[in-house]
């Protein structure tokens, strides 16, 4: 059975609620008011009215979640526990893979240990041996588009056949 006050002996209210009702309305009651006055909310007959509407409504949404069961301790501990949960992720970290923000250079990059020391003196050398470079690779550039290209290809009567070839060697039947 409810722990129930009905009101003063021969004035009973036209409601029933509970001690605990009792308790938590007074809180939350006082609650409301403190939120009211944080929004600039004036004291008056108004704002004081919805106070009372808004508390009774939380009140009968709190107490109808308690009872001999589930007291409002265990509720209150089950609420604070489910707010301080650790929660899956939902939003994916990361995205698409893109390339936009990948710096391209022209030369390769050199490692630490064998970079030129940027001296007045070796500043000159690192410059001319890169001029080096460059105008060894296109004169291997040029040699390589001079050259004829060779051809698997072989023409035999009016069919064409391709050589056999596997890595430069040749089988015996195919010479």
């Amino acid at each position: 059975m409810d722990a129930v006050w009905l009101g003063p002996p021969k004035a009973t209210f036209p409601w029933r609620a509970r001690y605990v009702a009792w308790g938590v309305g007074t809180v939350v009651f006082l609650l409301v008011l403190a939120v009211e006055r944080r929004m600039n909310i004036g004291f008056g007959f108004f704002s004081t009215a919805w106070a009372l509407v808004i508390t009774v409504a939380l009140t009968r949404l709190i107490c109808a979640k308690i009872g001999h069961e589930r007291p409002l301790g265990a509720v209150m501990q089950m609420w604070m526990r489910e707010l301080t949960a650790p929660r899956e992720k939902s939003q994916a970290t990361g995205g698409a893979a893109s390339a936009a923000r990948v710096r391209v250079r022209r030369r390769r990059p050199v490692p630490k240990n064998k970079r030129p020391r940027r001296g007045r003196a070796r500043q000159g050398q690192a410059q001319r041996q890169t001029q080096r470079q460059s105008q060894a690779r296109r004169q291997e550039g040029r040699q390589a588009q001079q050259q004829p290209r060779t051809t698997r290809t072989q023409q035999v009567g009016s069919r064409r056949t391709r050589s056999k070839e596997v890595r430069g060697v040749r089988s015996p039947s195919r010479r």
